[in-house]
């Protein structure tokens, strides 16, 4: 049940339940599973490292379990969920995006990207976004419906094979950042979301063993969610996509500003920094003569000085027959100089992926 006052955003009757995984599930009851099908509860354990540890899900590795029991557990643990349709490459195949088929036909993307110093993935949360932000791909789409916590976790383990198998040039490497900025509106699959971030950085062999301090969640603005996401005790960086420091416009752009106003979304913000001790990421999509005045810059600089905060300054990636698109450079400098004069930190975002559908949700829509 939703807590008071909190939204909740319904997802289109007769979707399908995705199947039980074991990332779905905590270690006790991943061992209840196991024992519910008359194998030693310890063995949850066994299947639980050659995942999270070793990314496999495929039995005929795991020589540690006997052979008449292994199709039986991963029948029961590790039901697929998901394939991969295709990938496509650039930046010298160091830019990565997939694009999966669940279980139910449904399509969702998630992309790999290496840099000399880090390598980045972002996931989605939802397939689809009922969030109607009109410059935003999969806003346009609608939603779908939400992912389980299983599908969230193994766009990243399939992420971290690839990285450890080499298939990224550059040599093998690690997962540093996670970012759930791909399709959907985290917290709007809040349970499962949270459910993916403890799958995350639960220590092997109970989880991947990340940092949550490398993990970073995006909202529009979800108020209660937010307040509620603070309680939680994370260390993750929480990024508020906010597009507009006024009203008036951002009731256009991001249209749940109609519930929560830009200052009721900061205040939340700044409450999650507090609990969090960490610094807020402020996402704005640069979009030409739209919100990219410099007036509009400065205003943005005003409610923002002060507090522990980044903007993040987006060139926007325009979708095909979009009126949206990317600002002048002269205005874009302009607006990073508005921020500047009120001592913001602030940060152009490198744009990647413009050549493969890079936007969320435009490699599904080519796809339907």
């Amino acid at each position: 049940m939703p807590k008071p006052g909190e939204l909740t955003f319904a997802v289109p009757r007769g979707a399908k339940k995705p199947p039980r995984h074991l990332a779905d599930l905590t270690p006790a009851e991943r061992r209840a599973a196991v024992a519910a099908i008359g194998e030693k509860p310890f063995r949850a354990g066994q299947v639980a490292r050659h995942y999270f540890a070793r990314y496999t899900d495929d039995p005929a590795g795991w020589t540690d379990i006997p052979a008449a029991a292994r199709e039986k557990l991963a029948a029961e643990l590790l039901p697929e969920l998901m394939s991969v349709v295709r990938h496509i490459s650039c930046d010298g195949d160091t830019t990565r995006k997939t694009l999966w088929r669940l279980f139910d036909g449904t399509l969702v993307e998630s992309v790999l990207m290496r840099y000399p110093d880090r390598v980045t993935m972002c996931v989605s949360s939802q397939a689809g976004c009922g969030m109607n932000c009109p410059f935003c791909a999969t806003g346009q789409a609608g939603l779908d419906r939400n992912l389980s916590t299983a599908e969230i976790v193994h766009q990243i383990v399939d992420g971290m094979r690839a990285l450890r198998d080499g298939e990224i040039p550059g040599g093998p490497a690690r997962l540093s950042n996670i970012v759930f900025m791909g399709m959907g509106e985290p917290l709007a699959n809040y349970n499962r979301v949270v459910g993916a971030i403890r799958r995350l950085t639960d220590p092997e062999p109970d989880g991947l063993g990340l940092s949550q301090r490398g993990i970073t969640v995006s909202t529009v603005g979800l108020v209660p969610a937010m307040l509620r996401f603070a309680e939680e005790g994370f260390a993750c960086r929480l990024a508020v996509s906010l597009h507009a420091p006024d009203d008036e416009l951002r009731d256009t752009l991001v249209p749940v500003n109609t519930r929560w106003k830009v200052r009721e979304v900061l205040d939340a913000a700044w409450e999650y920094a507090e609990r969090s001790r960490r610094r807020i990421s402020i996402e704005y999509a640069l979009i030409r003569d739209i919100n990219d005045q410099a007036w509009r810059g400065d205003l943005l600089g005003r409610l923002l000085k002060g507090h522990r905060v980044h903007v993040n300054l987006i060139p926007l990636n325009p979708t095909p027959g979009s009126k949206w698109t990317a600002s002048r450079p002269e205005d874009e400098r302009a607006f990073v100089a508005a921020l500047e004069a009120h001592g913001v930190p602030v940060t152009v975002r490198d744009t990647r992926g413009q050549e493969i559908d890079g936007a969320c949700g435009q490699l599904a829509a080519t796809e339907r």
